[in-house]
């Protein structure tokens, strides 16, 4: 039989177990005598060595089987899987303690979602950290709901803010024609900046799998300041935009479309083109808008953090991660792209992974991208980030971190993000010369 476990983070892991067969097999009509010791002997071991095979190959079927679904299928809950030992108050301030993980170990300023998620609070810096007793001891900079002293256990967040408002942003809620329906999304519109390089560029933040559209509020300054209106979209199956048919993720394949819905609507509010920021999966999904969407061509650049470049590196790394043979989980990726894995998945369509390898396809990316990713992810590997950034030095722009896990480089260090991300961007953004409008180079004019 599969036993099967989960991982603090909501990661499958598991065991196969196999029980003896203990059903006796008759001897086969009109054989005769029955057979000699040594060909029972011989008869036992094939039928038991085929018993023990099939089951095997049923247990690693259904091992790949519900690797390949849980890729796929949307989460109903999340593990609150970092416990609160203790909330101290001096004064007005507030402190928490905590059990050390490498999440609550790592400085720099995150949420913390408890209660069910009910409850977020903004965690700052480290104060004190006690490898012995496994303990750290972090300050509370903001509760923005719930009672973070009745908290007794909840999860870690990049999402430090709960919405433009706590930024001291002006926010207007929106909705997007999707194919379901309409997807709600935030609209931070530009004020003057010092910095006015693109009032008729967007930005659209494009949260990853499992996420909310608060991921992108980590970018909204650096946007702003680059006189940007920004687009923080929802889209299908992330618990705030309508379900897809199969309910099931696309992982960038069936997501990409209404990302294009958030570009028309751009468009129709007077933007002239784009800038998508993607994390995680959203970076896949980013990826596919540039290469499949009518409206590909107003994509001025891409900021992706922690980007999917690959999803079969990725399902290989979490098949590692959770000690699953890798020809189980290469049956699981077949059981998604392939077409008759239909039924046993759950999709409407197959998943493309030779579509989605970005690594394999570097050349035909012909949008300039910027990728900061984490040397320590330990969700989204950086190999192929960096890979691809070799691959097509023109287009892709690579900017490794570290210690920051998974699309937490702006949690770790905001300053060095922002300032990374701007920098890039206002290159981006300069006027682009017109070569009519260009004086002719010292020995080379042109003779009346």
């Amino acid at each position: 039989m599969v036993g099967l476990r989960f991982s603090k983070n909501g990661a499958m892991a598991s065991t196969l177990r196999l029980r003896p067969d203990r059903r006796t097999v008759p001897v086969a009509a009109g054989t005769g005598a029955a057979p000699s010791g040594s060909a029972k002997w011989a008869l036992g071991g094939i039928i038991g060595g085929s018993a023990a095979a099939g089951v095997l190959a049923a247990g690693s079927s259904a091992l790949a089987l519900y690797f390949a679904r849980r890729v796929i299928t949307p989460a109903r809950f999340r593990a609150e899987d970092q416990e609160v030992l203790a909330v101290i108050r001096e004064g007005r301030a507030l402190q928490v303690i905590l059990a050390a993980t490498p999440d609550s170990t790592v400085d720099g300023v995150y949420g913390f979602f408890f209660d069910g998620g009910r409850g977020h609070a903004r965690i700052g810096r480290i104060l004190s950290y006690s490898p012995a007793e496994r303990t750290v001891l972090r300050e509370v900079e903001h509760v923005y709901s719930g009672d973070i002293a009745t908290a007794r256990r909840g999860w870690w967040s990049g999402a430090a803010y709960p919405d433009p408002a706590a930024l001291g942003l002006p926010v207007e809620d929106v909705l997007i024609d999707v194919d379901a329906g309409t997807a709600p999304a935030w609209l931070v519109r530009a004020t003057s900046a010092a910095e006015d390089l693109a009032p008729d560029v967007w930005a659209i933040m494009v949260h990853g799998r499992g996420a909310t559209r608060q991921e992108g509020l980590r970018a909204l300054r650096t946007a702003g300041e680059l006189g940007m209106s920004s687009l923080l979209i929802s889209y299908r199956n992330d618990g705030l935009a309508p379900s897809a048919s199969d309910g099931r993720y696309g992982l960038g394949s069936t997501e990409w479309r209404d990302v294009e819905a958030a570009v028309g609507y751009a468009l129709e509010q007077g933007a002239r083109e784009v800038v998508l920021f993607g994390w995680s999966m959203g970076g896949a999904i980013c990826l596919q808008t540039a290469d499949l969407s009518r409206h590909r061509h107003l994509i001025r650049a891409m900021v992706l953090d922690a980007p999917v470049i690959s999803w079969v590196n990725v399902l290989a790394h979490h098949a590692e991660l959770n000690r699953i043979p890798s020809s189980v989980g290469r049956y699981g990726q077949l059981m998604l792209s392939h077409r008759l894995g239909r039924r046993l998945t759950g999709l409407a369509a197959p998943v493309d992974f030779k579509a989605m390898d970005w690594v394999s396809r570097a050349v035909e990316l012909r949008t300039p991208t910027l990728i900061v990713h984490s040397v320590d992810d330990e969700y989204v590997p950086f190999g192929p980030s960096a890979a691809l950034a070799e691959k097509n030095p023109e287009m892709v722009t690579f900017e490794p971190f570290d210690r920051a896990l998974h699309t937490k480089e702006w949690n770790v260090d905001p300053e060095r993000w922002e300032r990374q991300v701007a920098a890039w961007l206002r290159q981006q953004l300069a006027p682009r010369a017109n070569p009519g409008d260009q004086e002719p180079a010292a020995g080379n004019a042109t003779p009346n």
